[in-house]
């Protein structure tokens, strides 16, 4: 049974709790700067009484199907030991078919470009939320305009420089920072609320159904803005291992919701009473008292929203580079403690630049809206989908009942997503870009490694042959163990090889050690370590890690003590095989993307940084291989 299942102390639950309302409700949470609002400026639905409260009830509806029902009732429940996410979705799915080999293909190319568009939506996500905080200037001192853009990038510079010190203490504020949060967004509703309580008769969904069935096209036009409501229901699900099923299930129905809830038909409220407030009810909603107290707030929790966006970036490549999604590349670990506090140079400057040009080039909140709603959407369908074929064939349930539990899910995200569709031309190609790019990088390294793989594989030498061949002459002992890592099980390393043919000389003890990382979260240690003994003291040693593992090689091979194998470290000597791809045509994959693989390989970091091992003791040894 997962940890997270266990049963926890009031005192533990609540720590949680309060944890998740900043990591989980981050960005769903900072929906109220902006959604109300874009639905009558982008779909230019006309502003009276009747359209208001139908589209205060498209909002209350779309987050009660999309967030109460489908993703903490459902999807919730998908759990892959504990640990949840699209590629955690995608591993149980795949694994769910595995014997249907075409239909684990079609579903690995769709949870990739899942995982490609996520990066568009980190992306999306700290530009949108940060300059829809920064836009309450121009509310209380509309000289400032064109301040808006030049501030949110000082804010988002300093956001993505203090990254590189550690999520841990920014972390700790999340809770807090985001309780206030979420009791300012009631406080602030109630009043309007109060003084027009006529506001509340939008729970009733006949007001939403009334509004679609009057406006038709118009009112499909403004799906692409109502659901930047449910921005950020995928980190309700990628945040499982994080929290557990408990304290996101208490955090929403007893605090964010009700929250999110005042809030909206607060701003119903008041634009009831004064339409004219649709430039920006969120900050609107303030008393003159509060608009600076509320603007630093609201910048806070603009910042909150993106560092959950971009933690989860860093942890999706980890995810991603285990499963050989990715090139391995330079992982900072930032506490001693807890092994999901990384950061990756490499995403975070990358994230930074894009978020830049995001910003500068859109400008404003408004022209973000389009781009923010295609990527949340494709997630959303995406996972829906993944859902039916776990439950189906994960989980054994009657055809029947998963064709009900997801198909109505299904219907309701495919037409967010055909709305947002529409607004590709108006931004929505930025996140697809994106996605697009990453997704293409993902797919040529995958092929790019099983082409590299089966040529190697093809000039192999049977480890056990060799060996045997090796020591009716042996060379030259030294003194010291030798650890040849390969990618293949049973298969004589290169770098054995090298060293024999240029050192001429063997070491007292030989591991030959393959890392295998599997479509699971975690592996526990009495399942770490395989080793078989192949005489002379030397052994095949194979590694077994999860995509939440942490791939530390040293730290695995003390399990051996158990099996009568001792490594001294200081007298341990790893060896690697650094092949030069040279790209050519024919083999299966176009001759730019063969480049492109083979430049992804060369730049790749050296795997000392991904595998823990300690670089003073590494030995390169490589050769040319052509694809």
């Amino acid at each position: 049974m997962s940890s997270h299942n266990a049963p926890r102390s009031p005192a533990v639950l609540a720590g949680l709790t309060i944890g998740a309302l900043g990591v989980v409700y981050g960005d769903i949470g900072t929906s109220p700067l902006y959604a109300l609002k874009e639905v009558f400026h982008g779909a230019h639905v006309p502003m009276t009484h009747d359209n208001i409260l139908g589209v205060l009830s498209l909002l209350f509806w779309t987050m009660t199907v999309v967030v109460s029902f489908k993703y903490v009732l459902l999807i919730l429940r998908a759990d892959n030991n504990g640990e949840g996410g699209l590629i955690a979705m995608l591993a149980l799915a795949t694994t769910a078919v595995r014997e249907k080999p075409t239909l684990r293909r079609g579903l690995m190319l769709v949870g990739l470009f899942g995982t490609a568009i996520f990066f568009g939506d980190a992306v999306i996500t700290p530009a949108m939320t940060v300059l829809s905080a920064v836009e309450g200037i121009e509310v209380y001192a509309p000289q400032y305009h064109d301040a808006v853009v030049p501030i949110s990038l000082v804010v988002l510079a300093g956001l993505f420089a203090v990254q590189r010190f550690g999520t841990g203490g920014v972390g700790k504020a999340f809770g807090p920072v985001m309780l206030v949060w979420f009791t300012s967004l009631a406080l602030l509703g109630i009043p309007k609320i109060v003084g027009n309580p006529h506001v509340l008769q939008a729970i009733n969904p006949m007001w939403a159904i009334e509004f679609c069935a009057h406006y038709g096209w118009i009112a499909f036009v403004a799906l692409g803005a109502v659901v930047l409501v449910v921005t950020g229901g995928e980190a309700l699900y990628a945040d499982l291992g994080h929290f557990g099923k408990q304290p996101i299930r208490i955090a929403w129905y007893s605090f964010v919701m009700p929250a999110l809830t005042l809030n909206y038909f607060g701003q119903g409220a008041l634009l009831l009473d004064r339409p004219e407030a649709i430039k920006n009810p969120f900050f609107l909603l303030a008393p003159g008292w509060a608009e600076i107290p509320l603007f630093v707030l609201a910048t806070l929790a603009a910042i909150v929203a993106s560092q959950a966006l971009i933690t989860a970036a860093f942890s999706v490549t980890k995810q991603a580079v285990q499963l050989g999604l990715l090139p391995r590349m330079r992982i900072v670990h930032t506490s001693v403690r807890d092994i999901g506090q990384i950061y990756v140079p490499f995403v975070n400057w990358g994230l930074f630049a894009f978020v830049v040009v995001a910003v500068a080039f859109f400008g404003s909140s408004s022209k973000l809206a389009g781009a923010y709603g295609v990527a949340v959407t494709i997630d959303m369908t995406i996972t829906t989908v993944m859902t039916f074929f776990v439950i189906r064939f994960g989980w054994r349930y009657p055809l029947w009942l998963c064709v009900i539990a997801t198909g109505a899910f299904f219907l309701i995200d495919a037409t967010f997503l055909a709305s947002n569709l529409l607004k590709v031309a108006h931004g929505g190609w930025f996140p697809l870009l994106i996605g697009v790019g990453m997704f293409t990088l993902m797919l040529t390294w995958k092929q790019g490694r099983r082409l590299l793989s089966d040529k190697l594989r093809e000039d192999a030498i049977d480890l056990k042959s060799f060996l045997e061949a090796v020591f009716i002459n042996p060379p030259t002992r030294v003194q010291g163990s030798a650890v040849f890592l390969s990618a293949e099980q049973g298969v004589t390393p290169n770098a054995l090889l090298h060293n024999l043919k240029h050192n001429k000389v063997l070491h007292e003890q030989n591991l030959f050690v393959s890392v295998k990382h599997h479509e699971v979260p975690w592996i526990g240690f009495e399942k770490r370590v395989e080793v078989e003994s192949l005489d002379n003291d030397c052994w095949q040693v194979t590694l077994h890690f999860g995509f939440k593992n942490e791939p530390d090689v040293p730290d695995a091979l003390k399990l051996l003590e158990q099996r009568g194998v001792h490594l001294d470290e200081m007298e341990t000597s790893y060896f690697l095989s650094r092949d030069i791809v040279i790209p050519t045509i024919g083999s299966g994959m176009a001759l730019w993307r063969e480049k492109l693989f083979a430049s992804m390989h060369r730049n790749a970091a050296a795997a000392a940084d991904f595998l823990h091992l300690p670089t003073n003791r590494i030995v390169e040894l490589g050769s040319k291989v052509e694809i």
